[in-house]
């Protein structure tokens, strides 16, 4: 016995077919009373769009295409699963879904969206971790796919992408470290290359800068966005002699941060009272650690809606708005730092 139609629903909502097919496809803009009698009576009816012909006669397939690099043996990408959650639900409210697919390397993704291309398997791209000159993003604007950034790569290139001001967020860390009365302060710094980690740089050197206050050059630590990287150079820090000895850092993400933390530890001192950690990110489980993680907040939330929103103007072909937007972070203090650092000289 064949299921209840598009027809039947706009019967017994007591509207046109086509008011049924805006509201089940988030397509045009309806009145919030006539938008609840269709989906009241899609419900009751038991009505399921035919989504695969659906695509077929729109030439799409409501899928958004996302790819990753795999965390290494061991390791793990605190940040990840709350940014997938963001994507996947700012997707989901305007009927997209996320296909997602881990990628060990640039090359390999680009690959898979040349593949993904021709087969027509996704209408657009979410990108993240990009770079300077990213060639993912040049190729995607040569073959003029849809496609949006967490991250900016050019400024010369005109194409949409949002990103969170780490230069500004790492900036008030450092700050917030200089008012608890430190002046010994370590930036554990992501190698040189990478676009972000240039910006979270530049916050630790202006705040540092605007106090003043010397950067010892044992004070800009480079370590991969890995734990035991972080560890290491926490180790390396903490073994310089007493007056050159940081007694604050700042990481570039909280996995690092974890690192320091257990670091400092393993180095005999108190941690949010003889070395103050802050992180980058407000990973859930910044909360859990002890002491609990100071770190920069990034409104992942905002970042997922304001790419879905972004990506599906630009599948749909409407003029762009804007191209780039910067998203402001906040600062989260915990114990890790909330110990001014005077009442223990």
């Amino acid at each position: 016995m064949p299921g209840p139609t598009i027809h039947d629903v706009a019967k017994e909502a007591g509207v046109s077919i086509a008011t049924v097919s805006y509201v089940l496809n988030n397509s045009r803009r309806v009145g919030a009373e006539t938008r609840a009698s269709v989906l009241a009576a899609a419900s009751g009816l038991g009505y399921h769009a035919n989504t695969t012909a659906r695509n077929l006669q729109a030439s799409e397939t409501r899928l958004i295409g996302y790819s990753w690099r795999p965390s290494l043996p061991g390791q793990f990408n605190p940040i990840l699963d709350e940014f997938l959650h963001a994507i996947a639900n700012a997707a989901s409210t305007h009927g997209y879904r996320i296909l997602t697919f881990p990628s060990p390397t640039a090359e390999i993704e680009l690959a898979a969206y040349h593949s993904m291309m021709r087969t027509r398997q996704v209408d657009g791209f979410i990108l993240s971790n990009t770079n300077f000159d990213d060639a993912r993003v040049r190729d995607l604007m040569r073959v003029n796919f849809p496609f949006v950034s967490f991250g900016q790569a050019n400024v010369d290139w005109a194409f949409p992408w949002v990103d969170v001001d780490g230069q500004a967020g790492v900036r008030l860390a450092t700050q917030h470290l200089i008012a608890q009365g430190h002046q010994r302060i370590a930036f554990l710094a992501w190698p040189s290359g990478s676009q972000t980690g240039y910006y979270r740089r530049a916050g630790y050197l202006a705040a540092m800068d605007a106090a003043p206050l010397p950067v010892d050059t044992e004070w800009l630590a480079e370590a991969g966005n890995y734990h035991d990287d972080a560890y290491a150079a926490t180790r390396r820090l903490l073994a310089l002699p007493p007056a050159r000895r940081p007694s604050a850092i700042v990481a570039s993400s909280d996995l690092m941060a974890m690192g320091a933390l257990n670091a400092g530890w393993d180095a005999g001192l108190v941690v949010g009272r003889d070395l103050a950690v802050v992180g980058f990110d407000d990973a859930p489980v910044a909360r859990f650690l002890r002491p609990a993680l100071t770190s920069v907040a990034q409104p992942i939330v905002e970042v997922g809606e304001t790419l879905i929103t972004l990506l599906i103007a630009a599948i749909q072909g409407e003029p762009a708005t804007r191209q780039g937007s910067l998203l402001s972070p906040t600062l989260v203090v915990r114990e890790s730092s909330n110990v001014p650092f005077l009442d223990y000289l």
